[in-house]
């Protein structure tokens, strides 16, 4: 019970943490090229992520040949891919509301297995699906969804999609790489090959200059995406599901946009307005009803 409860606390903290990273990103995303920030935060993680595999394996185990081309895939998706458009999106959106879109990858997640792998996606799913699109709308829209047929979507909003886009992609990729590979083992290599992505073309848009330029708080915030909202709750969330399995652990991951929301109304002063609690609310039970055990 004990190990349990212990548990369920280090899993609130990884989600504050997760929620933490727009906040972070947000503040970097002002001060640095989207590509600078995302080379710096990922080599952080890299070192942070092959120290924890080496000590909980004695060595950081080598690729096969056939892990070789996912590692690459995950590393594309989920590090090279994401934070463009994750640093991208934060130099125009709130960190808040862009947690709040990112919340529906879940749903995107259920709906493409369904389609293309097969799986059971019931009626009540399926509500769950439509509530949660519907809130994503809502949050973009400011309240009018019908507005995006007749303004668009500002580019900000657009790049965050992105994220949506290329997260799914990560986490359908996963589930086939992990059966090669230890789940932490995989995390650490899509790390490193996403850090071999994105240095040469962050050397191209001025990483040095960004480096020689950066801030303390700048500094600071990359210390925090890279070895505690990276290494550290990713390690935390892994040994959560070896424990509790994925089904509970998953469920906290509903409360990431909350943590995200509350973040930047306190941290950057970023206005709650009642489209965003709305919206919100149905992206969160949409999510809770797609994914429900």
């Amino acid at each position: 019970m004990q190990q349990k409860t212990g548990i369920y606390l280090l899993l609130i903290v990884s989600m504050a943490l997760w929620g933490g990273t727009w906040v972070a990103g947000r503040v970097v995303a002002q001060s640095m090229h989207p590509m600078s920030a995302a080379t710096l935060r990922f080599i952080v993680a890299s070192l942070g992520l092959s120290l924890m595999v080496w000590r909980s394996e004695g060595r950081l185990p080598r690729l096969r040949r056939d892990q070789v081309l996912p590692a690459l895939f995950l590393g594309f998706t989920g590090v090279f891919a994401y934070s463009f458009f994750f640093f991208t999106g934060l130099q125009t959106t709130p960190a808040g509301r862009a947690a709040l879109i990112v919340a529906c990858i879940p749903v995107c997640i259920a709906i493409i297995a369904a389609v293309f792998l097969g799986e059971r996606f019931g009626p009540v799913r399926a509500v769950g699906a439509l509530l949660s699109l519907a809130g994503v709308s809502v949050v973009i829209a400011g309240g009018n969804p019908l507005a995006l047929l007749a303004g668009g979507m500002h580019r900000g909003d657009l790049m965050i999609l992105g994220c949506v886009a290329s997260w799914t992609a990560y986490t359908l990729g996963g589930r086939a790489a992990m059966r090669r590979m230890p789940p932490l083992t995989a995390v650490t290599w899509s790390c490193i090959t996403g850090t071999v992505m994105l240095l040469p073309v962050s050397l191209t848009h001025g990483l040095a200059a960004d480096v020689a330029n950066a801030r303390l708080l700048d500094w600071g915030c990359i210390f925090f995406l890279g070895a505690l909202a990276t290494s550290l709750a990713y390690f935390w969330y892994y040994e959560a599901i070896a424990i509790i399995g994925a089904s509970r652990a998953g469920i906290f991951i509903n409360t990431v946009p909350v943590f995200a929301v509350l973040m930047g109304f306190f941290l950057l002063g970023e206005p709650i307005h009642l489209s965003l609690l709305t919206g919100g609310t149905m992206v969160v039970l949409g999510v809770y009803l797609t994914n429900r055990p």
